[in-house]
């Protein structure tokens, strides 16, 4: 069986990254091998789809199940018509996340866990970046 962990590093000691379709890597875990691989999440820095994008990664890489923080719902929709099972509220480092649940920890999501764009940041200072707009100050 092979699982992918969203994570902010490349190995298995790297946390877990609650965003899924925003994280940096995917660390895999072949439960069979008992050995993990990193491979990194192209959609990342996508102006959109990402999380599309990023399920679309993972199940390419042959995945049996996801790990994470939250999921929105285009990926889950992505990730549960290839017939991978995805399991949110992960946290801690990848290995903890595996050992969860490899012990059953993880309860499986049976819908999206967060909602479409969760994983863009309004940036440091809360705004949103979407400009003046109609009847805004003019240059």
């Amino acid at each position: 069986m092979k699982i992918a962990v969203s994570a902010s590093g490349n190995d298995s000691r790297a946390r877990v990254d609650p965003r899924f379709g925003r994280c940096t890597y995917f660390v895999l875990h072949d439960t069979e091998k008992d050995a993990y691989e990193a491979i990194s999440n192209t959609a990342a820095g996508a102006s959109g789809g990402s999380g599309i994008q990023a399920a679309q990664r993972v199940v390419n890489a042959g995945v049996d199940a996801v790990l994470t923080g939250q999921i929105g719902p285009n990926a889950f929709r992505v990730l549960e018509a290839a017939g991978v099972k995805c399991y949110t509220g992960a946290g801690g480092t990848v290995q903890e996340a595996v050992a969860m649940y490899q012990a059953g920890k993880l309860d499986p999501a049976d819908s999206a866990t967060a909602m479409p764009h969760a994983g863009l940041g309004a940036g440091r200072d809360g705004g949103g970046g979407r400009g003046a707009g109609k009847g805004g100050r003019r240059s």
